[in-house]
């Protein structure tokens, strides 16, 4: 189990001015909760929270938090960022038993690249950039990656396509798509023209063919 340490502290003022004082002086307030347990008002060091969110778990990272004599396994819920700088002002944390299954969603990766779709003038469409999934705490994969290196044009990589890790399993519709191949708009509009191109030379032969037919009937009632 790979876990992240993070010290908080307790005892924090509420209200919307001593949050501000707070995230001045380089700290976000934060909640705990969960568990049946009363929700805990917290505080974290916003360079130890930056710290816990960047390992390659990122959000799903499961955190040992850790304050006064208290200590409490938690993944972030919620962050609420500043509709400008993009800092965290507020953080939800959500207590978790280890041992029990809990649903979260992962981030889909697609590896390689689709090749056959690009050079026939298409392209690949993700339609879905998480997967939710049932999972022990300790079994949360990072990421769950498709390869596209394969795909090619009208093909679609759904839900019960994805090979997952051992102990997760999905909560999503095994119909739904990941990953579509399709032609661009501009392909479509040249391949209908090329298609009417071809269909106006057959026509063209047909009506060359009955008329050449014609003038030899022709010929022959003259003689």
């Amino acid at each position: 189990m790979n876990v992240v340490p993070l010290t908080v502290e307790t005892g924090r003022e509420t209200g919307k001015g001593p949050a501000r004082r707070l995230r001045v002086d380089g700290k976000v307030p934060a909640t705990v909760y969960g568990l049946d347990l009363p929700a805990t008002t917290v505080t974290i060091e916003r360079s130890e929270l930056r710290r816990a969110l960047s390992t390659p778990a990122g959000a799903n990272a499961l955190i040992e938090l850790r304050y006064g004599t208290e200590s409490h396994f938690t993944l972030v819920k919620e962050i609420q960022r500043h509709p400008v700088r993009r800092d965290p002002i507020h953080v939800d944390l959500q207590r978790i038993d280890p041992e029990k299954p809990m649903s979260l969603t992962v981030p889909i990766i697609l590896e390689g690249d689709a090749k056959k779709v690009t050079s026939n003038g298409g392209f690949v469409d993700q339609s879905l950039n998480g997967l939710p999934v049932s999972v022990r705490p300790d079994s949360i994969p990072n990421e769950i990656r498709i390869s596209i290196a394969d795909m090619d044009i009208d093909q679609t990589i759904t839900v019960a396509d994805l090979v997952l890790p051992s102990g997760v399993v999905s909560e999503a519709d095994p119909g739904d798509p990941v990953v579509t191949a399709a032609l661009t708009r501009a392909a479509i509009v040249a391949h209908n023209e090329e298609e009417a191109a071809e269909e106006g030379e057959s026509v063209e032969g047909d009506e060359s063919g009955d008329a050449s037919a014609e003038a030899g009937d022709s010929a022959d009632a003259e003689s």
